[in-house]
């Protein structure tokens, strides 16, 4: 991948329909391509913001992959059009449906506007690429809602580029913009859109890192001197996606069970029990592989208690690092996202050696609410992270960067941390003797288990302070059960 200042193109041609699943979603699917143009002043970069403009309601968003033509192309044929690519990056074609019926299918107005073509940030060569293996995915505030790949198109980027050079030049720095697949639906001012291509097949995994778009709300109205903004029912089903979607028809039922709350209630009770205790009841269960080994905290007497949020690093090699390790990569996703109340949790493989974490992320999660941090790796800035108010549980300090050893990969995935597998949404609870992960569906019943085993190892501990002696007391025989029975403390 290369980082480029992108020339402003002269064309910008954008397909109508080209990926199956969107066909199919639509209800249509086209013999040929068809195009549309958008204006180059409607290009921006990732990190800018877009404006909806006041008075209206669908903001589309479309996740695709732009071609940038490298040579001048006229009249080539579909096995040569790939040929004439230079390079792909990301590419987000939003609309707004509220403008579709003023343009009569032409979108200038819909997909015209300023900023309405966001692409970057980085640059894929082409050069040995199989296109086929490149793939697009779109986030909604850190959600996945587009993930396709170009061996699904209906119209290959070569037989785009023959068809559209039949009839026009093609210039060098003219974008193509191949359609999205399905996902495509609306966003409001506060959500932040990310698009991002890669190949994750093709040698050293290429991506363009992920383009951001933050949306806001306009102020200034449309005047009485053109179309005004409008929307009915088959535009509202169109932009969202379906009807479903639109809130135009009950949302199809979905059989799944209620989602976990970790409640306040529920997260004091668990702070009442030890992590010993809740790993003796999980074992009780078969579940002997919940602790995250080697790790420990840096403020002694702390207590952890959250809903796992994850991220993964891989071994580090330069052509990897190079892809995934600049910019605002997967590590900054994890640290800036996190909630309040959740538990970020590292996979570094064990490897101490370098640091995962270090003062400045430390102290985000912190701002941001996390309930603390677990990495299986090493942490910089020690002595610092230590004097903040969040836990962490690490092997300690180390005072390397992060390329050191690993490249930050991805994030909100099932994950391998001290030995544990951890999927984002476990609970995890951490304390002296460590840290451990709670299958969700045990929560309930592990905990109150553990909060009895507690109180019968206070009075277990009362006795022999007493001077009993342990035989027959731990673990306790009839006689002693009968006692505890009637020991105030019950």
């Amino acid at each position: 991948m290369s980082n480029e200042t992108f020339t402003t193109p002269g064309k910008i041609i954008a397909v109508h329909l080209n990926y199956r699943s969107r066909a199919e979603q639509r209800g249509r699917i086209p013999a040929q391509p068809s195009y549309f143009l958008k204006p180059s002043s409607s290009i921006s970069a990732t990190g800018d913001v877009l404006e909806q403009p006041a008075g209206t309601e669908l903001l589309a968003y479309e996740g695709e992959i732009a071609l940038i033509i490298g040579e001048r192309t006229r009249r080539v044929s579909p096995a040569e059009g790939w040929s004439r690519v230079s390079g792909v990056t990301a590419a987000n074609d939003f609309g707004l449906y509220d403008l579709r019926a003023a343009d009569k299918g032409s979108n200038l107005r819909s997909k015209g506007g300023d900023g309405f073509t966001p692409i970057g940030p980085g640059v894929i060569p082409t050069s040995d690429l199989d296109p086929a293996a490149l793939r697009v995915r779109t986030w909604l505030n850190g959600a996945l809602v587009q993930d396709d790949t170009a061996d699904t198109l209906l119209f290959p980027f070569g037989q785009l580029i023959a068809d559209l050079s039949q009839l026009m030049t093609l210039e060098p720095g003219d974008l193509i913009l191949t359609g999205t697949p399905a996902g495509s639906s609306v966003a409001r001012p506060g959500d932040v859109v990310e698009v991002e291509v890669d190949a994750p097949t093709a040698p050293g995994a290429p991506t363009t890192g992920r383009l951001v778009t933050t949306i806001t709300a306009g102020t200034e109205p449309f005047g009485d001197f053109g179309t005004k903004p409008s929307v009915d029912d088959l535009q509202r089903t169109e932009a969202w996606g379906s009807a479903q979607a639109a809130g135009l028809l009950p949302a199809e039922p979905q059989p799944s069970a209620p989602a976990f709350e970790l409640t306040p209630e529920l997260r004091e009770r668990i702070l009442s029990v030890g992590v010993a205790t809740l790993s003796a009841q999980l074992r009780r269960r078969g579940y002997n592989e919940v602790s995250i080994d080697g790790v420990a905290t840096n403020k002694p007497g702390a207590k952890m208690v959250g809903l796992a949020r994850t991220l993964r690093f891989v071994p580090f090699r330069p052509d990897l690092f190079e892809s995934h390790g600049g910019g605002f990569n997967a590590q900054k996703r994890a640290f800036d996202c996190v909630n309040p109340g959740e538990v970020l949790v590292v996979e570094a493989r064990g490897v101490r050696e370098t640091g995962t974490v270090g003062d400045v992320l430390a102290l985000r999660a912190q701002v941001r609410g996390a309930a603390g941090i677990v990495t299986d790796g090493g942490v910089r800035d020690f002595d610092i992270v230590a004097s903040l108010d969040i836990p962490t549980f690490s092997q300690g300090p180390h005072p390397s960067v992060l390329g050191r050893r690993h490249v930050p990969w991805e994030t909100d995935v099932t994950i391998a941390c001290g030995g544990a597998a951890v999927q984002p949404g476990d609970v995890i609870v951490g304390d002296g003797d460590g840290v451990i992960v709670i299958p969700t569906a045990l929560v309930e019943d592990v905990v109150e288990s553990a909060i009895v085993q507690e109180r019968e190892d206070t009075f277990v501990a009362e006795m022999v302070a007493a001077g009993e002696p342990v035989d027959g007391l731990f673990p306790m025989n009839a006689v002693w059960k009968k006692r505890y029975l009637e020991w105030p403390g019950v």
